[in-house]
């Protein structure tokens, strides 16, 4: 089996499969930080799609395990807690990096030395504020599938280099700063345990808009802008059908669901099947709900910049989701992947909330 340090220079050759390869503890400038957050992605194009294969695109590939499955972390260091493991040769990587204090959705990818993406592992997550702080877990979790029902998969979908699933823990933090984080997979030999890299910053990109504000005034690019030639606006194949509707005429009078996301120029690989995703749920349960995509790039070109609307909610990275309420205000904010499930789940909550 591969020692230790193979998995140490693993994350030498990171930047290869497109993971990260560093702590971000310190403010990254916005151009190495626009892609952070899902690159880890880069490599689920790898996970083969036998967890999750069925058509309905609306079931989890894997629930996640019951927390007694995994060590208790009482009255232990996050260190002692590393160390009373078997060290692992995997690497763990976000696949996010907006968090606040309290509870926060943690999506991630678990890959081997030799590059390749892990599924179906029963891993958990264990966090602390520092090396001697009490440590907060086991977070065990699922096995998202990101795939949907053939009538909304767009082309590519499930192709080479598209992801179709990702784990999903909830962590909660509680207060802002640096904090530490390691996984601990369970085997059929026992555990063994990989640090978290990067860690998790908390609090780091406050401009981004949160949960509560008013959603930014912003206006959204409409077929009847480019004359129905949609190429302009959606690097879908073919184009997502939620452009007929600008943001700024419909925030503040009717329930929205906002997606960020450039299916045909994501690195991550992961924008194509969140639009997949949003297109099914709108179809399933979005009646009353304005559902608009938003492509990421000035004309579609990366040489050119993000896109306003982008800058407006102060993001970095993508893809992102907002569901909003009629009257302006963020319900809740969604970044990096996310399966049908849980977004139908949001948008009937939504609804609800909003009397629909």
């Amino acid at each position: 089996p591969p020692k230790r340090g193979e998995a140490r220079r693993l994350l030498m050759i990171l930047p290869m499969i497109g993971l990260p390869t560093r702590t971000a503890v310190l403010p990254i400038p916005p151009k190495q930080l626009f892609f952070l957050a899902l690159l880890a992605f880069a490599g689920l194009g790898m996970l083969i799609s036998g967890c999750g294969s069925s058509e309905s695109g609306d079931e989890v590939a894997r629930g996640a395990p019951s927390a007694s499955d995994f060590p208790s972390a009482e009255g232990k260091t996050i260190e002692e807690l590393l160390n009373d493991q078997t060290p692992s040769d995997k690497v763990v990587s976000p696949a996010a990096v907006v968090f606040e204090p309290g509870e926060n959705r943690y999506p991630f990818g678990v890959f081997n030395v030799d590059r390749s993406q892990v599924q179906d592992a029963d891993v958990a997550i264990y966090v602390a504020k520092s090396p001697q702080a009490p440590v907060e877990g086991p977070m065990p979790a699922e096995v998202v599938s990101l795939e949907t029902k053939p009538a909304y998969r767009s082309k590519g979908a499930g192709g080479p280099g598209e992801a179709n699933s990702f784990y999903l823990s909830h962590v909660k933090f509680d207060r802002n700063g640096p904090w530490l984080a390691i996984a601990i997979l369970k085997t059929a030999d026992g555990f063994e345990a990989a640090r978290v890299t990067p860690s998790p910053v908390v609090g780091q990109y406050p401009d981004v808009a949160q949960v509560g504000q008013q959603a930014p005034k912003v206006s959204t690019p409409t077929a009847e802008d480019v004359g129905g030639d949609l190429s302009k606006i959606d690097t879908r194949q073919p184009p997502s059908s939620m452009h007929d509707d600008d943001f700024k005429d419909v925030v503040g009078k009717k329930p929205v669901v906002l997606i960020f996301a450039t299916p045909a120029l994501c690195q991550s690989r992961v924008c194509g099947p969140v639009v997949d995703v949003a297109e099914q749920v709108k179809d399933e349960v979005g009646d009353g709900v304005v559902f608009i995509h938003n492509e990421v790039y000035n004309e579609n070109d990366p040489s050119k910049g993000i896109r306003p609307q982008l800058t407006a909610f102060g993001l970095q990275t993508e893809p992102w989701i907002f569901l909003i309420n009629k009257d302006g205000t963020i319900e809740k904010r969604i970044e990096g992947a996310v399966g049908v499930d849980e977004l139908k789940s949001d948008v009937e909550q939504l609804k609800k909330k909003n009397g629909l």
